[in-house]
């Protein structure tokens, strides 16, 4: 996992809300793809911190996170 900025405000990758969000958007995460890496933000502060995760990465979480 990264914590360190993405070149630019993250504005050029492609965003997409959690299928899993509430309706009127309280808690919402957002989630972006590029080759090799899944960029992860909370939708109601899109210039605050992302997370970036490599794929290996990314699948041993939503295991873990399915499972418990």
């Amino acid at each position: 996992m990264s914590l360190k900025p993405l070149a630019g405000d993250g504005t050029d990758l492609e965003w997409f809300k959690s299928s899993h969000s509430n309706p009127d958007g309280a808690a919402c995460v957002e989630v972006a793809c590029t080759p090799g890496t899944l960029h992860v933000r909370d939708s109601k502060l899109p210039q605050g911190p992302q997370l970036a995760f490599r794929a290996q990465q990314w699948a041993a979480f939503v295991s873990y996170a399915a499972d418990h």
